[in-house]
C-alpha cells in the first residue's frame, strides 16, 4: 500500500504508479495533476492561483482606497513607490519562475533528486538577492525619489519605501517559496499562503493608517506584517514539517554551477522582464508629469490598480502554463505543450473580453471609488477616461502573457524577455511619445500608446510561440520516425 500526501492531507492508494516508482514513492496529487491531461491541469492549477491573486489584488485596491483618503499627495507618493516595489517583485518572481521552471522540467523527467537540488539552490540565491537589493535602496532612498520626479511627495514616498523595503526578505521569500509550491503542482497551499497575507493586509490597513495614526507609513507596515505571516506559513511547510514534494536541505547544500545556470537562464530574463515593466512605469510617470502634473500620476496609479484586477486571471493562468508546459517539456510530450498553450490562451481571451465590457460600462462608478475624498475628486473624469481606453489592452494581454509563460516553462527565458522588452520599453515608450506629443493627445495619448504597444507586442509574442511549438513537434516527429 502506497501513502500519497497532498500537503497535510494523506490518502491511500492500492497501486503503485510508474511515476511513484520513479520518484521513490513520493508522488503527490499535485504531481498527478501536473503530468496528466494538460487542459485539466491548466484549470486545476489556475483556479487556486486566481483566487489567491484576487485576494491580493483586492488588497491593492482597498489599500489605494484607504490611502486616497489621506489626499492626492499620499496617493501620488504610493504611485512613485510602486515601480520600485515592482522591481522587488520582479527580481523575486524572476528567481521563482526560473526555479519553478527548472523544478517542473525535472519532475517531468522523473528526476526527484534534481528537483530537490533546484529548490535548495533557489532559497540560497533568494537570500543573496535580498541583500543585494535591500542595502543600496535603503542607503539612497531620498535621492532616488527626487531623481524620478516625486517632487513635493518625495519625503512621503521615501518614508513609505524605507519601511516596506526594510522587510524585503519577506517579499523575496514569499514569491520564491510560492513558486516552488506551484512548480510541484501544490496550487492549493500556494493559494492559502497568498490569500492569508492579502486578507490580513486588508484588515490591518485601516488599523495602521487611521487607528494608530501612522498615515501612509501605516500602509507600508500593514503590508510588511502580512508578508511576514505568509512567509512564516510557507517556511513551516518547507523546512520544519517537510511535507512538500521537494525537499530543501540547507545544511547539506553543495553548489552546482549547472543548476544555477539553469535557474538563471529563465530567472534572469524573467526578472529583467519585470524590471522592464517597472522601468516602463517610471518612464510613463515622467512623461505624465511632463504632459500634465503629479495628478496624472495619481490617475495612472489608481487606474493601473484596476488594470491589475482585470488581468489577474491571466497571471493565475500563466503560473499554470509555466508548470504544465515545463513538466510536459521535461517529459518530451510536445503535443501537451501545444494543447496547454492554446487552451490557456482561449480561456484567457474569453475572460478578458467579458471584463473589458464590464469595465467600460462601469468606469464612472469604479472611478468614484478612488475619488471619494475632496482631495481626489478633481481626477474623477480623467480616471474614467483612462479606464475606458485601457479596456482594449485587456483583450490583447492573453496572447502576450501566456506566450511568455510558455517560453519560461520550456526554459527559453530569452524568448520571453525579448517579446516583453519589445512590448514594454520599446513599443510603449515609442507610442506614448508619438500619441502624446506628436499627435498632441496629452494624457489620453499616453493611455492610447500603452494600448497600441501591447496589441502589436502580443501579436508578435503569440506568433513566435506557435512557431516555436511547431518546430518542437516537427523535430520530435523526425527523431521518432527517422533517427531511432
Amino acid at each position: 500500500m502506497l501513502e500519497i500526501h497532498d500537503g497535510n492531507k494523506m490518502k491511500q492508494k492500492t497501486h503503485t504508479p510508474l511515476t511513484a516508482l520513479a520518484f521513490g514513492h513520493k508522488e503527490t496529487n499535485g504531481i498527478e495533476t501536473l503530468l496528466g491531461d494538460p487542459k485539466g491541469a491548466i484549470i486545476k492549477l489556475s483556479i487556486p492561483m486566481i483566487i489567491a491573486l484576487s485576494a491580493q489584488t483586492i488588497y491593492n485596491l482597498v489599500d489605494a482606497i484607504w490611502v486616497s483618503g489621506l489626499g492626492i499627495d499620499a496617493l501620488a507618493a504610493v504611485g512613485f513607490v510602486f515601480p520600485i516595489f515592482f522591481i522587488a517583485m520582479g527580481l523575486s518572481n524572476g528567481l521563482g519562475i526560473g526555479s519553478g521552471s527548472a523544478i517542473s522540467r525535472r519532475i517531468g523527467a522523473m528526476d526527484k533528486k534534481g528537483a530537490d537540488n533546484v529548490a535548495t539552490h533557489a532559497i540560497i540565491l533568494m537570500l543573496l538577492l535580498t541583500i543585494l537589493f535591500t542595502v543600496p535602496l535603503l542607503i539612497f532612498t531620498d535621492e532616488l525619489f527626487l531623481l524620478i520626479g516625486a517632487g513635493k511627495t518625495a519625503g512621503m514616498a521615501a518614508s513609505y519605501a524605507r519601511i516596506l523595503f526594510g522587510g524585503s526578505i519577506f517579499i523575496f521569500f514569499t514569491n520564491v517559496a510560492n513558486s516552488i509550491l506551484r512548480a510541484e503542482g501544490d496550487a492549493r497551499r500556494a493559494m492559502y499562503a497568498l490569500a492569508l497575507g492579502a486578507c490580513l493586509n486588508i484588515v490591518l490597513d485601516p488599523v495602521f493608517i487611521y487607528t494608530l495614526g501612522l498615515g501612509v507609513e501605516g500602509a507600508a507596515w500593514a503590508t510588511l506584517v502580512s508578508l511576514a505571516v505568509s512567509s512564516a506559513l510557507m517556511l513551516n511547510w518547507m523546512l520544519f514539517k517537510k511535507n512538500t514534494y521537494v525537499d530543501i536541505n540547507i545544511s547539506g547544500f553543495n553548489f552546482d554551477k549547472k543548476i544555477v545556470k539553469d535557474i538563471i537562464g529563465v530567472g534572469l530574463p524573467a526578472s529583467v522582464m519585470h524590471l522592464s515593466m517597472s522601468l516602463t512605469m517610471i518612464i510613463l510617470n515622467v512623461l505624465i508629469v511632463i504632459v500634465g502634473t503629479t495628478d496624472g500620476v495619481a490617475v495612472y496609479s489608481a487606474g493601473w490598480r484596476v488594470a491589475t484586477i482585470a488581468t489577474l486571471p491571466l497571471v493565475g493562468i500563466s503560473t499554470a502554463v509555466v508548470s504544465v508546459t515545463g513538466a510536459a517539456y521535461g517529459a518530451r510530450t510536445f503535443e501537451k505543450v501545444s494543447i496547454a498553450h492554446l487552451y490557456a490562451t482561449k480561456i484567457g481571451v474569453a475572460i478578458e473580453i467579458v471584463i473589458a465590457v464590464v469595465t467600460f460600462i462601469l468606469a464612472p462608478y469604479i472611478a468614484a471609488v478612488f475619488t471619494h475624498s475632496p482631495g481626489t475628486a478633481d481626477i474623477a473624469n480623467d480616471l474614467t477616461i483612462f479606464l475606458r481606453i485601457i479596456c482594449l489592452f485587456y483583450i490583447a494581454v492573453p496572447f502576450g502573457m501566456l506566450s511568455s509563460a510558455l517560453f519560461q516553462g520550456t526554459g527559453k527565458g530569452m524568448n520571453a524577455l525579448t517579446v516583453t522588452v519589445l512590448r514594454t520599453i520599446i513599443l510603449t515608450s515609442l507610442f506614448a511619445v508619438v500619441f502624446a506629443f506628436y499627435l498632441n493627445l496629452g494624457l489620453e495619448g499616453i493611455w492610447l500608446g500603452l494600448v497600441m504597444a501591447n496589441i502589436i507586442g502580443s501579436i508578435v509574442a503569440f506568433s513566435w510561440a506557435r512557431w516555436y511549438i511547431y518546430k518542437l513537434r516537427t523535430k520530435s516527429y523526425l527523431r521518432s520516425n527517422f533517427l531511432d
